[in-house]
């Protein structure tokens, strides 16, 4: 697998490689280089837990089935 380095030093680890070390965003981690030369990276403690996402709650409880055109109207109207 192979990864850009951008021009101010970052890079993205590879998916499999974070689903495989089970990182999330926020986790800690080091880098290492071991005898062969070879990068290592390896979590250090337990990754938060993830912020639950503020509209996941309210996503789909919506009583009333708007219509676009509808929704559109009110949105727009002066009233």
């Amino acid at each position: 697998m192979a990864s850009t380095l951008t021009s101010r030093g970052r890079v993205t680890i590879p998916k499999p490689i974070r689903d495989a070390l089970k990182l999330k965003p926020g986790c800690l981690v080091e880098f290492a280089i071991n005898d062969d030369g070879e990068v290592v990276i390896k979590e250090l403690g337990a990754c938060p837990s993830r912020k639950p996402d503020r509209f996941e709650a309210a996503r789909g409880k919506a009583d009333i089935q708007w219509r676009t055109d509808d929704l559109m109207a009110l949105l727009r109207s002066d009233a």
